[in-house]
């Protein structure tokens, strides 16, 4: 029987960068973000043997996951949820499940939505935002003006819906870089908000 791929790494397929070894500017960013949370996500620590893209990345996410306007932080991770579920990601789900549980305090919402999101017990609002992700992860040539008024009459803006399109497409490209490298979840995402 072989073994697992990701049995024969600690973070990813491809090695990854201690925080001490990231530039100057991206250690000063991760160990922010690694002081906040206690340890530093595996993300980082593979990427960051990409420092140009690592940079281009973490831009863009903050530009999309920070932002006070539109969608709340809670539904900004119920998107990325949604969506690396649908695309299988493991380190995804576990990261942005743990980021789920807190900032909806509700331990069970990220497993609900990520194993099987069409039956998840949502509200009618997050069920518009699930189920738009969902069609933008799964079948984005389908959307249609239809999909979008659907998602209108929901009570969702039109920056809201871009912001579920566009963290949607991040995500979709952040699960597949995860998929190449076999990226791990740290250990500690799993326990975090249950």
């Amino acid at each position: 029987m072989s073994t697992p791929a990701t049995s024969r790494h600690e973070v990813s397929r491809f090695g990854h960068v201690d925080l001490d070894d990231l530039p100057p500017d991206l250690k000063e960013r991760i160990g922010a973000i690694a002081e906040r949370s206690g340890f530093v996500p595996n993300v980082f620590r593979a990427l960051g043997r990409r420092p140009a893209e690592l940079r281009a990345f973490l831009d863009y996410h903050d530009a999309l996951m920070d932002s006070d306007d539109g969608l709340s932080k809670a539904e900004r991770e119920l998107v990325v949820v949604a969506t690396s579920g649908a695309n299988h990601c493991t380190y995804c789900v576990v990261a942005h499940g743990a980021i789920l549980r807190i900032r909806y305090k509700d331990p069970e919402i990220a497993d609900r939505v990520a194993s099987n999101p069409y039956a998840a017990e949502l509200s009618e609002r997050q069920r518009a935002i699930v189920d738009l992700a969902l069609l933008v992860a799964r079948q984005s040539e389908a959307l249609a003006d239809a999909d979008v008024d659907e998602a209108r009459a929901a009570g969702l803006t039109d920056d809201e819906i871009w912001d579920i399109g566009a963290i949607t497409a991040l995500f979709a490209m952040s699960n597949r870089l995860a998929h190449l490298t076999a990226l791990r979840p740290n250990p500690e995402f799993f326990g975090m908000g249950r």
